[in-house]
């Protein structure tokens, strides 16, 4: 079946539509709720968080073709809240739980993990959005909620941080993002 018959039938109540739909897009949104809390716990709870969230709002989505920017933002919004509450430093203990489609060693992994924690929100954002889930800058500028422009400001000065800091623990030149 279509996403976007799923996305009607969702709005229409259909539980088990809505359910199809957040089984298509867990694994992203795993993915992305890790690199905002840096353990598996936090991540699955924000995912979790997300899903209720979305489900009590979907009849509010306009665009049914904007479903997974919609529930990027949810996810996005809630991994904040969380961040709020906790506030404490992102433990790395769990960081090998990441999945990953990428063979990369673990070290390398982890300090990358830090480094993007260290980044400004919006960079952060813009960061995860563009080259992990790699999103064009249109769509990235759509969940944000800024101009294009912007988004590409915040990748320039997130990459040339990542540089900074990732130089500092043995990646060379051209090895970040």
């Amino acid at each position: 079946m279509g996403q976007l018959k799923l996305i009607k039938k969702a709005k229409a109540g259909d539980k088990k539509a809505f359910e199809k739909l957040l089984s298509l897009y867990s694994d992203r949104l795993y993915r992305t709720a890790f690199l905002y809390t840096g353990n598996r716990e936090d991540a699955l709870d924000i995912v979790q968080e997300t899903a209720y969230k979305a489900f009590l709002a979907i009849k509010q989505l306009k665009e049914n073709k904007y479903f997974l920017t919609w529930l990027t933002r949810i996810l996005i919004y809630t991994a904040y809240d969380l961040k709020k509450k906790q506030k404490k430093d992102i433990p790395y203990e769990y960081i090998s739980d990441l999945p990953s489609n990428k063979n990369e060693r673990t070290d390398e992994h982890i300090d990358l993990v830090r480094a993007i924690n260290e980044l400004q929100d919006n960079q952060r954002d813009a960061i995860i959005l563009f080259y992990y889930h790699d999103l064009p800058i249109k769509e990235v500028a759509k969940i944000m909620g800024i101009p294009k422009n912007t988004v590409k400001t915040y990748l320039q000065r997130g990459k040339k941080q990542l540089k900074n800091t990732l130089k500092g623990v043995g990646y060379s030149e051209g090895k970040v993002i």
